[in-house]
């Protein structure tokens, strides 16, 4: 390590020459080794032959030679951290190719993109005096391959570290040592983290400027690095702030739809100047967000999803390279851990103070696993969402490396062992409590939920494309190919109910003790419910809420029969016989305001016991028979899956009737949907963005597909085989 050191009189650093010096030495004939790590102290930052928006560029053209493939890294490694908290560090990477440094060939002008970041001040020795400064290290590599096989996790920047201090002055001390190398411009001050990225391809030398270009493009493929726009950090609303942008002024828009877009662009969430989500709610009235200022992983679902589809990439990137990194982080709540692989139910990105120093303050990502949600209830179904985001974004934008990163491999791995786990169980389907999905709290869901159910199903099936065929995928695929026929199976036969199975349900004989029981799980026909047998159509069926034990819970949910759609959990007959029986029944589950989270809703006595008494789920108020305008998006999905977009079409223009005009409510009260809801948050983003990926999947159909799942052939096979063997029946039973 060759170390640089500077006087810190002033505090007052500039983005620094750091790899300018690097060039330099390159140019100069210090030799690189497989992983040299050049530290400079204090020192000056303009890239070098790009636009640093605070000073001049020097351009600057350096040979070097090189004979492998290279990557310069900008590590900014402000102190070290507490054994509890990730290592502050920002990346940014861009490819050199092969050609380029072989030889006596071109030599190209190195664009950067310099994440700077002002640190704790300690003592290093050096070339200079020993001083109190701040730190910015220079990594160079030169290795052969792809560089996605030596990149960990944390290469990510987890908390980007920035110091506010006045001053007047703008000095590099012992400039000296660096005379000779370089001339360095005056620049100004910068208060502050804030993030450089080289876009002005017109400064680059002629000459240069196709390399320049194909770097800049490949730089995804590369460490994944999260791309920053040129601008600057200062904050993000204060301590313990959340970092969404104070919402702007309103301007009347031409339509509903542009309304939409802008309230969407005005929930984005930044993190070190890179968005990285959207807050749940942005009502500029609501002085008590509680926790709607937060970036849930469910609701960004349609958020992402709509970036997606206007070729709005990046936040989607961003969103599930962070969110993977919260997912290895500590998680204990009363001295409990729960298993690897668990993603959180929302992040923060908040501005705290750094201990032990005033002036400087820290941008941290703060992850909620639902130790401090209502109930304390992890979400089972974030990580489920996660993957399906993942494969959405690989299938929309074209780039399948980040889906063949190492950390993203593991990441999704993680998810789908805890998910796979050995338990007591012997259904196929996953135990959850309840609380643990999009109804997050009591509403008697507890068991196997059918929204669990069918997001695990699609889960399975995206993960199972993306995964990199290796010798130690080999056992999880296997693993993984048998859930999904056995999940297949265990909902089709017993999740299923129309008019016939109702019929049989109630002549079921009970008590059944053999192994070729027609009442496998004990169900009595006086569970039936009065209700259930007015309502339920000859045409048209659903998957039943819940099964367990003595115990099939006959509400309709909407987004577990929705999905199954989408997913192919169900057949192509049961997902015609779902969307006749929504259309059927429209004025029960759609009325003035789509769409029904469940129906009915628990009134009474039932009520009392099953949700506690629960102000906030009341009946036909919130989760206990609410409508959620968020479900439009899976509603249109599923109608343009199975060739029935005007069904879609239909509930959207319901909905576009009056949503904007109520503000873009989180749910709508009363059995018709006429209220907005006594709690509802206004301005909801993924009822925003929910709208707008219903208006965009109409005008674009083809689009849906990277949502939803073929009917797999292997599962089809496997479970026609399984009907027509039957139960294998021994020739002679012992007790034991």
């Amino acid at each position: 390590m060759l170390s640089l050191s500077a006087t810190a009189r002033h505090g007052r650093v500039e983005l620094a020459l750091a790899a300018a010096v690097v060039l330099c030495l390159c140019a100069a004939g210090v030799p690189v080794s497989p992983y040299p790590t050049y530290t400079v102290c204090h020192c000056y930052a303009a890239p070098l032959g790009c636009c640093a928006r605070e000073a001049a560029a020097v351009p600057v053209s350096v040979p070097l030679r090189l004979a492998s493939r290279c990557v310069l890294c900008v590590l900014v490694e402000p102190w070290r951290p507490k054994p509890h908290r990730r290592q502050a560090a920002a990346a940014t990477a861009f490819p050199c190719s092969h050609r380029a440094f072989g030889g006596n060939q071109s030599e190209p002008v190195l664009p950067l993109l310099l994440c700077y970041a002002k640190g704790r001040r300690r003592a290093l020795g050096g070339l200079g005096n020993k001083a109190r400064m701040g730190i910015a290290e220079v990594a160079l590599h030169t290795m052969p391959g792809a560089f996605t096989t030596h990149s960990p996790a944390s290469i990510l920047s987890l908390r980007a570290v920035a110091r506010r201090r006045n001053r007047n002055t703008n000095s590099v001390p012992n400039a000296r040592a660096l005379q000779g190398l370089l001339r360095v411009p005056r620049l100004r001050s910068v208060r502050g983290l804030w993030c450089q990225r080289i876009d002005d391809l017109a400064r680059v030398t002629e000459g240069n400027g196709t390399w320049v270009k194909d770097a800049m493009n490949n730089t995804g493929q590369v460490l994944g690095d999260v791309s920053v726009p040129v601008q600057a950090v200062g904050g993000n609303g204060g301590l313990n702030g959340s970092a969404a942008k104070p919402p702007p002024q309103r301007r009347k828009s031409s339509s509903v739809e542009d309304e939409a877009w802008e309230l969407l662009q005005e929930s984005m969430v930044y993190y070190c100047g890179s968005p990285v989500g959207t807050i749940a709610a942005n009502d500029p009235n609501d002085s008590d967000p509680v926790n709607y200022d937060q970036v849930f992983i469910r609701d960004f679902i349609p958020s992402g999803i709509a970036f997606l589809l206007k070729g709005e990439y990046e936040i989607v990137r961003n969103f599930i390279l962070h969110t993977l990194q919260l997912q290895s982080w500590e998680k204990t709540m009363d001295c409990h851990s729960p298993g690897q692989g668990l993603m959180p139910a929302s992040f923060k990105v908040r501005t705290i103070l750094l201990d032990g120093d005033e002036d400087a303050t820290e941008e941290v990502l703060d992850p909620d696993f639902g130790e401090a949600a209502i109930g304390r209830v992890a979400p089972v179904d974030s990580g489920l969402w996660w993957i399906i985001l993942l494969r959405a974004y690989g299938k929309c934008s074209g780039d399948l490396s980040l889906q063949e990163r190492i950390d993203v491999q593991t990441g999704m791995k993680m998810i789908l062992k805890l998910c796979l786990a050995d338990g007591f169980d012997m259904f196929p389907t996953l135990l959850v409590t309840d609380g643990s999905c999009m109804i997050d709290r009591r509403m008697g869901i507890h068991g196997h939920p059918l929204e669990i159910q069918a997001l695990f199903y699609s889960a399975l099936l995206c993960a199972r494309e993306m995964l990199t065929p290796e010798d130690g995928s080999a056992d999880l695929i296997r693993a993984l190919n048998n859930r999904l026929i056995a999940l297949s199976f265990h909902i089709r036969e017993y999740y299923w109910l129309d008019m016939q199975k109702l019929n049989e349900i109630y002549r079921y004989k009970t008590e059944e003790y053999s192994y070729d029981a027609v009442n496998k799980f004990n169900i009595y026909s006086d569970q039936i419910s009065p209700w259930l047998v007015e309502w339920i159509p000859p045409k048209g069926g659903y998957f039943i809420g819940n099964l367990q034990p003595a115990h099939m819970d006959f509400r309709f949910f909407s987004l577990g029969n929705l999905w199954s759609i989408v997913s192919s959990l169900a057949t192509t007959h049961q997902s015609h016989a779902i969307l006749d029986l929504i259309e059927s029944k429209w004025s029960d589950l759609v009325a003035e305001m789509p769409l029904k989270i469940c129906y009915p809703a628990l009134e009474n006595q039932e009520w009392k016991i099953i949700t506690g008494s629960d102000p906030k789920n009341t009946p036909w108020s919130y989760h206990n028979g609410g409508s959620w305008p968020t479900l439009l998006w899976q509603l249109t999905v599923a109608c343009i899956k199975m060739n029935r977009p005007e069904l879609a079409a239909k509930a959207i223009e319901v909905a576009e009737r009056h949503i904007a005009t109520d503000k873009w409510p989180e749910y709508y009260d009363t059995k018709r949907a006429r209220f907005i809801g006594k709690q509802a948050r206004l301005y909801q983003t993924w009822s925003i963005a929910g709208f707008l990926v219903a208006k965009l999947l109409i005008e674009k159909p083809d689009a849906a597909r990277i949502l939803w799942n073929d009917e797999d052939a292997e599962i089809l096979n496997a479970l026609s085989t399984n009907r027509k063997r039957g139960k294998k029946v021994l020739k002679k039973t012992y007790i034991v």
